[in-house]
């Protein structure tokens, strides 16, 4: 089955212990959190899977921000998800380098005014996989986009992270509803992609 691997808004503002938005959250990637996002890349690869990481960021002058969104109207005033800006790099430790294509966002779901959909068509994907934070936003997001959109769902939970673990496990709940859910070390025995045309 066509796959493509989707890591969603790893970035220093959200998951780096300096990021504006990511001070004292559950957010904040650790060592093996950061491993596995990079192993489950190599692994994408070796299997011929479309490599995927997304960012969430904003224009310059924050000409696209949705300013009257309770989620996202602030990042203005914190100087936060500013592209270009440190903030909405890639967290360090993330292997960005093994992503086949980089999307960027404008709002929560990586398929809005993105190419995410254009490429996932033109490599015929079939099953998304997904991982990434938060677990109650961005990756609830993709998956019911990518649910509604007839993509097989898979949502591996030790590659995402919600704010409180609390949230993190009720919306892995709810994502049992329309996904599979599954840890990192069972990805090793999905089939390899298929040969493309």
């Amino acid at each position: 089955m066509n796959t493509a691997f989707i890591g969603l808004d790893y970035i220093v503002d959200i998951t780096h212990e300096e990021g504006k938005l990511a001070k004292g959250s559950a957010h904040v990637l650790d060592e093996t959190q950061i491993g596995r996002v990079n192993q489950t890349l190599a692994l994408a690869r070796s299997k011929d899977w479309l490599t995927v990481l997304v960012k969430v960021g904003f224009a310059a002058g924050y000409v696209n921000q949705p300013k009257n969104s309770p989620f996202f109207g602030g990042a203005h005033t914190a100087g936060a998800l500013a592209l270009g800006t440190p903030g909405t790099d890639f967290h360090p430790g993330i292997r960005a380098d093994l992503a086949d294509l980089v999307v960027v966002k404008p709002r929560v779901s990586p398929f809005y005014g993105t190419e995410l959909e254009a490429a996932l068509r033109a490599r015929r994907i079939e099953r998304v996989i997904l991982g990434g934070v938060s677990t109650a936003w961005a990756v609830q997001a993709a998956a019911r986009d990518a649910h509604d959109r007839d993509y097989q769902v898979v949502v591996v939970e030790d590659l995402c992270a919600a704010a409180t673990e609390a949230q993190h496990e009720s919306s892995l709940e709810l994502l049992r509803l329309i996904a599979s859910v599954v840890k990192a070390e069972e990805l090793g025995t999905y089939e390899r992609s298929l040969p493309q045309d």
